[in-house]
């Protein structure tokens, strides 16, 4: 990945047949996650029906042969889509099983074993009733792996102990609903919402937050928060009906670092590479899969992608494999394809 700049042929429209791969699924697809800790990609795929059943299929990908195998086994029931899935964040030693974790209107953990896939808890704030407000996103703290956090419309973050089944806090983070969660380090997470602002929290002191960007557009959201693991001095946000990615460094909140451009239609998704420092990736409505090289100073024309790739539809979700970092999946209609970067 060092060297993407000498490989700009391996993601291109022009050979795309040659360097991605495609599994069609009998359902649309939305949430999709990547196991980190299977020997090759192996993705969760959840469906977007608009109706209570929904389900999650586990389909692996094999780098010999370069063909994608669904489990019906692992395969299993979900009330609602799910709004996010995430496989626990690094491999379990001597547990061969990976634990998996779903949002909805509830944050559920399951158990993907050889043969099947069971729920292992389900956790709700609600003390009176069974339900609660929809999450709209989570994220597992790689740092310290018994901790989720979770956004939802009711204005809240949620942080989980999930081994001992208790929240650990709740805060009410925004003004408005909240779209995304991230968490940049063992005690500290940020989140965004539909106040225009992405914010971050610590643990440590929960009396204060520090708004680190707000969108200069009134009553715009800001849906999807990406932070930099390589160098967490970064994050990037995407604005709702909006063809911008914003990177944002903290440490001078009141302008971002970049305002990546060049998309035709609204971005849906962004991810930072998983091995190196300034590349991130985007997609959107237009079709199109950008990485770009963030530059130390960017120019006054602004940045152009370093690569390129165009689906065949609307991408509504994208995500760059931790384990297998040579692989980008997406999800378009009922299609997903893995891209070899």
């Amino acid at each position: 990945m060092e060297n993407l700049a000498a490989h700009e042929s391996l993601l291109n429209p022009k050979t795309q047949n040659h360097h991605s791969y495609s599994f069609d699924s009998p359902h649309p697809v939305y949430a999709m996650a990547f196991s980190t800790s299977s020997p090759s990609p192996c993705l969760a795929l959840g469906s977007f029906i608009e109706e209570i059943n929904n389900r999650v299929d586990i389909v692996s990908f094999d780098e010999e042969t370069l063909t994608f195998r669904s489990d019906p086994q692992l395969s299993f029931e979900h009330q609602y889509p799910p709004t996010k899935l995430m496989f626990h964040p690094k491999p379990l030693p001597g547990q061969p099983h990976s634990l998996l974790a779903s949002s909805g209107e509830l944050l559920r953990l399951w158990r993907v074993k050889e043969s099947a896939t069971e729920l292992c808890s389900v956790f709700n704030t609600s003390k009176s009733t069974e339900f609660c407000s929809p999450l709209t996103s989570f994220d597992w703290n790689q740092a310290e792996p018994r901790r989720i956090g979770t956004s939802s419309i009711d204005t809240t973050c949620t942080v989980w102990d999930i081994e001992r089944c208790v929240v650990e806090t709740q805060l009410i983070a925004h003004d408005k609903e909240v779209y995304d969660i991230a968490w940049g380090g063992a005690s500290v997470f940020a989140s965004v919402s539909a106040d225009g602002s992405v914010r971050i929290f610590d643990l440590r002191d929960k009396e204060h937050s520090a708004i680190v960007y707000e969108c200069p557009r009134p009553d715009t959201s800001l849906l999807r928060l990406a932070w930099n693991k390589m160098d967490v001095r970064y994050m990037a946000t995407i604005l709702m009906d909006s063809n911008r990615v914003v990177v944002i460094d903290i440490r001078s909140p009141a302008l971002p670092v970049a305002e990546l451009q060049k998309h035709g239609a609204s971005v849906n998704a962004i991810d930072w590479a998983p091995q190196t420092a300034r590349h991130l990736c985007s997609a959107g409505d237009d079709g199109q899969v950008f990485i770009w090289e963030i530059p130390t100073t960017v120019p006054p024309e602004g940045v152009d992608p370093l690569l390129a790739y165009q689906a065949a539809a609307e991408i509504n979700q994208m995500q760059w494999s931790a384990a297998h970092r040579d692989w980008i999946g997406v999800a378009f209609s009922n299609k997903v394809q893995l891209l070899r970067v």
